[in-house]
């Protein structure tokens, strides 16, 4: 079998995202497999690994055996030997990076969001394009158990016609004050990049439409529940972003569905993340890694409801699970994969850039129905 080798540029190695998801749970382990196979040929990934911290970088080099790394993002865009560039970096900075990627002539593959608006993402894919280079966004979330099952169950007509759906997410973040947060504190500053709007809102495009159908038009509102928080130097500041959202979504086939996403909210769901889907034949409802279903045949009879007595029915209790479908595979090693196979021989890859700029423009769409107060219109 033949081996072909390609190189790629990891920038923002050091990062949550990047060490872990990227390279401990794909690239990592697909060259400690030999490669990914690919008809006759196996794909070899080289990594150079590009930070801003000399020490971390050096130990999570050693740590994955790793030979090249390195501080200098332009020598490393330099190496002609690197044809891919993917970035994990600061979100404030990932236009500007990209730009420097593309005119270097690398490959580009990106965490989301990939453009800090609609506009200047698709110039990116214009300079991308008309230099002929492959390109990809992260679109993680629709690998996940949970969500595949879901997409199984409307891809074999389980719901009958879709009548609603409804995706909540969210966890409590502390400010810092009495217990340390678990968010960085850029995710609170609009000089970072931050915001929950910016941040999760691209995830969700990908997931309503990759599962449900276009979105035709959506209205929304946002707000920020904690307005003041500690930084990691102990530091008080004010938060200029929301870390709050509530949006309505009109699916282009007519069904209705409403996102809840929150910082500051206490967890009382199935999962941190849940999609309940709603049809005239049956509902599910979806986890990260769980699903559960109750059709049409399993739906009780409610008559309504009591305002005497507590009638004491475990609702949850009538839903069936959904078996595994396959053996769990990390879903950013699915995407890398995808994008691997892509680069090499021109497979369809369809979480392309033109698709995060539409996870963009999501988001986008919400902060001007947000400004304007009244709804808005996907392109």
């Amino acid at each position: 079998m033949t081996v072909r080798t390609i190189g790629i540029i990891l920038n923002g190695a050091t990062g949550r995202i990047g060490s872990t998801q990227h390279l401990q749970n794909a690239l990592a382990p697909i060259r400690a497999e030999g490669g990914l196979a690919h008809g006759e040929e196996r794909i070899v990934p080289r990594l150079l690994l590009v930070g801003r911290d000399r020490e971390k970088l050096a130990a999570i080099a050693k740590q994955y055996g790793i030979a090249d790394w390195t501080t200098d993002l332009d020598g490393a865009l330099a190496d002609r030997d690197f044809s891919v560039f993917f970035d994990a970096a600061a979100t404030h900075a990932r236009l500007a990076t990209l730009r420097k990627a593309i005119a270097a002539g690398k490959h580009i593959y990106s965490e989301k969001p990939v453009a800090p608006s609609v506009a200047e993402g698709l110039a990116l894919v214009r300079e991308a394009e008309a230099r002929g280079l492959k390109h990809g966004a992260v679109e993680d979330k629709l690998y996940l158990p949970g969500l595949s099952k879901l997409a199984y169950l409307v891809d074999i007509g389980f719901f009958g016609r879709i009548v609603g759906f409804r995706l909540e997410f969210g966890w409590w973040v502390f400010d810092g004050v009495h217990t340390p947060a678990q968010r960085p504190s850029w995710n609170y500053r609009a000089s970072g990049g931050g915001g929950l709007t910016f941040d999760m809102y691209p995830h969700w495009r990908y997931v309503i439409e990759g599962i449900l159908g276009r979105i035709r038009a959506i209205v929304s509102a946002a707000w920020t529940a904690q307005p003041e928080r500690i930084d990691e130097r102990g530091k008080r500041y004010a938060v200029d972003v929301d870390d709050s959202v509530a949006t309505i979504v009109e699916l282009e086939n007519g069904a209705f569905g409403t996102i809840v996403s929150s910082w500051a909210t206490r967890v009382r769901r199935d999962d941190l993340f849940t999609l309940q889907v709603d049809g005239t034949h049956g509902s599910a409802v979806a986890g990260l890694h769980r699903c559960h279903v109750q059709s049409l045949a399993e739906t009780p009879k409610i008559p309504g409801f009591s305002v005497n007595v507590d009638l004491g029915v475990d609702y949850r209790a009538q839903w069936g699970a959904v078996p595994d479908l396959s053996p769990y595979k990390n879903p950013y090693r699915v995407g890398w994969e995808g994008f691997l196979r892509h680069v090499v021989a021109g497979t369809p890859f369809a979480s392309d850039l033109r698709a995060g700029v539409r996870d963009v423009a999501l988001a986008e769409a919400c902060r001007l129905s947000m400004a304007e107060r009244r709804w808005v219109t996907l392109e």
